[in-house]
């Protein structure tokens, strides 16, 4: 019986599992695809070039152990590498492992691309240029497939935008959103967005031909056209779209003949109903270098703005990530990571795919302590440190009682309660000893300390409204400390 790929990877897991542990399987080996079995070679597609070569350091002999005892002596292993050629997408390229093959004749392969969504790229559609009269093209849309709305998380700063993707996905170029204009800072989600409004239009069947394209391609289209003198074959083509998406726009500033052929093509498919989707760093009205005429056009449609992510979505797209990657980080790193990391979605999962990385190769626990040198490589200043004292204070106004009375000696409750809840606090919120936390508190000892968080704990365990008052006191400390 001739196995097919899917079982041979699925019954190597089974002994890789029994073989790694549950980070570690969750980390490097659930993201893994099986992509073909060919002559005893078993190709598996991994998501970057460090996927593939900490595979090939780490955990060859294990594969080798796999591959034999799936495929005999004569097994072998290939990996397809996906690797982002430029910034509009990603090809794949199948190389053999160097090390975990059987038989040495895997290696020297020549390297073997596949396509996969990314960039236009005319040598993997038919050149437009050079069929005239052409009235149907087959057009990949150049989308990743993951970027769609299941994954997009939806909050205060995103909901209009959102919301209008959505409207134009159901019936493009049949809505008052045309063209949509999505706007903000890098790293919001710009791109995100308008991919997953092309992704949900294929998804619906509706035969609709979607084209996705950076303008920076697009001008670099233009130059090959005007060389090839080949322009007007070259706005033909851009007319089959039925749903464009043209991404950073502002890149087209000051380009007067890239304009010029762009505000041709934007009024043939706006005029015969088909859908347009931009993106931009800014509104239509601020983009400098733009000619009148075609900023008038993009005013058309609907402009809707990308801002920076409040706290609980920024908590949302992170555990939306790790859900994603398979991965299992403490609450109160991620929950660190967000307060620190505020205006862009892309450091965000940057920090977290580094955390992993940091972790893996130094053996090292994911806590607060390797977050914040994490953390440090993306900005340039971390929020402050919290501090006994500002504990101290937020506290002592919540409970309206002057702050040396939490040292003092009164035995008044309400004041003892607010004492008690500051160490606790303290003890939780910084890496000060339970000895230095005592001394800020009238010079009390340890045991202090630690008789009173106990009492705080026993309250939260019984009292919910208190633990309700500790739960907002924890949030409005670290609010109002990363505000400074």
């Amino acid at each position: 019986m001739i196995k097919s790929y899917n079982t041979v990877w699925d019954n190597c897991l089974r002994t890789i599992r029994r073989n790694v542990n549950t980070q570690s399987f969750k980390t490097w080996f659930e993201p893994i695809k099986p992509v073909g079995l060919d002559n005893n070679a078993l190709t598996i597609q991994v998501p970057n070039k460090f996927f593939y070569e900490w595979l090939e350091e780490h955990y060859v002999s294990l594969l080798k152990k796999t591959i034999r005892q799936e495929l005999g002596d004569k097994g072998r292993l290939e990996y397809q590498i996906l690797m982002v050629s430029n910034r509009n997408g990603a090809a794949a390229a199948s190389i053999p492992s160097t090390r975990a093959a059987v038989s040495s004749s895997t290696t020297g392969k020549p390297v073997k691309e596949v396509g996969l969504p990314g960039g236009i790229d005319t040598e993997h559609i038919k050149n437009p240029f050079v069929i005239p009269g052409i009235k149907k093209l087959k057009i990949d849309p150049q989308l990743n497939p993951s970027y769609t709305f299941d994954n997009f998380i939806e909050g205060d700063c995103n909901r209009l935008a959102r919301s209008a993707g959505h409207a134009v996905a159901k019936n493009p170029g049949g809505t008052a959103f045309n063209p949509l204009v999505i706007f903000g800072d890098v790293g919001l989600g710009k791109t995100h967005l308008a991919q997953a409004i092309g992704n949900e239009v294929i998804t619906n069947g509706t035969n609709k031909t979607v084209l996705y394209v950076s303008s920076e391609k697009f001008t670099n289209q233009i130059i090959e056209s005007i060389k090839n003198n080949a322009v007007n074959d070259f706005v033909n083509f851009y007319q089959l779209v039925d749903v464009l998406i043209v991404d950073d726009i502002q890149f087209l500033a000051n380009k007067v003949k890239t304009q010029e052929i762009f505000f041709h093509i934007f009024n043939q498919l706006h005029q015969n109903g088909k859908q347009i989707i931009l993106t931009s760093d800014r509104p239509p009205k601020d983009l400098d270098g733009m000619e009148e005429r075609l900023i008038s056009r993009f005013k058309w449609g609907l402009s809707a703005d990308l801002s920076t992510p409040e706290l609980e979505t920024r908590m949302a797209i992170l555990e939306s990530k790790m859900i994603r990657e398979g991965l299992d980080i403490p609450y109160d790193v991620t929950e660190f990571i967000c307060y620190n990391i505020k205006n862009n979605i892309r450091e965000l999962e940057g920090v977290l795919i580094s955390l992993v990385a940091q972790s893996m190769l130094n053996r090292r626990e994911i806590d607060i302590d390797l977050a914040k040198e994490v953390i440090k490589n993306f900005v340039s200043q971390m929020s402050k440190e919290i501090t006994v004292e500002f504990i101290q204070k937020l506290v002592a106004e919540h409970f309206n009682v002057p702050v040396d009375k939490l040292k003092g000696q009164t035995r008044k409750r309400s004041i003892v309660i607010a004492r008690q809840l500051s160490m606790y606090l303290a003890k939780n919120l910084t890496n000060k000893s339970l000895k230095s936390i005592g001394e800020n508190f009238g010079g009390r000892d340890h045991s202090t300390v630690i008789y009173s968080c106990k009492a705080v704990q026993d309250l939260l365990d019984t009292d919910m409204i208190f633990k309700d008052t500790v739960t907002d006191l924890e949030k409005k400390i670290k609010m109002s400390l990363n505000e400074k």
